[in-house]
């Protein structure tokens, strides 16, 4: 598992008009080819009577799988745009279709790569893109003495506390980023100067806003 990956913030679409030509892009975010194919087939059946449904998706942890189709669009002018803004931006397990409605006026070559790649753009600055972070659950067992001095670390560190336990001893349930769990550790034996145990559970990716 990679430590963090880009991904959009949520499914949606946003539609722009160019020369009477309506663009609407579709984008959602999908794990495998069956997701990508399913949503594409959704997309072109919510819009059957459009001129082009072309498509682009990324997927895989290190984009191993990439495809786009120019739907009936002159080769390289539409797949290729949308599939190199996915890129651009970095964005993994992603399908985006792009349908038009041909408004009666040719854009020519040039036009149609600006075209489709000013739509795909447009809906992903609409949407947003957040960042997945692979974090480390972690399990913290401290005296009742100590638990108050440890939320301050927490809050001052701005470290997820997800639950807190309270029999014999104070378990604290938090969330770390899998690369900072050794100098998490030492921070806060350092902090308390005083006895805790660590337990180590799953890793999970979390969703944090990227600028």
């Amino acid at each position: 598992m990679i430590n963090s990956y880009l991904t959009i913030k949520k499914a949606g679409h946003s539609e722009i008009s160019i020369k009477k030509s309506v663009f609407i892009c579709s984008i959602a975010r999908t794990k495998n080819e069956d997701e990508a194919r399913t949503f594409i087939a959704k997309t072109k059946a919510v819009y059957p009577k459009a001129n082009h449904n072309c498509f682009a998706y990324v997927i895989g942890e290190h984009n191993e799988i990439q495809r786009e189709s120019d739907n009936g669009e002159p080769s390289g002018t539409a797949g290729v745009p949308i599939l190199e803004v996915l890129k651009k931006n970095d964005l993994k397990d992603v399908t985006a279709v792009v349908t038009r409605f041909f408004g009666g006026i040719k854009l020519g070559t040039g036009g149609l790569i600006r075209a489709y790649t000013q739509s795909t753009v447009s809906t992903i600055t609409a949407i947003g893109i957040v960042k997945c972070v692979l974090q480390k659950i972690i399990y913290l067992e401290v005296s009742y003495s100590q638990h108050n001095r440890l939320k301050i670390f927490l809050e001052q560190n701005n470290i997820t506390l997800i639950k807190a336990d309270f029999a014999a001893v104070v378990t604290l349930q938090v969330s770390v980023a899998s690369t900072e769990t050794i100098a998490f550790k030492e921070s806060v034996i350092d902090f308390l100067n005083a006895r805790v145990t660590f337990k180590e559970g799953p890793e999970r990716y979390v969703e944090v806003d990227y600028d």
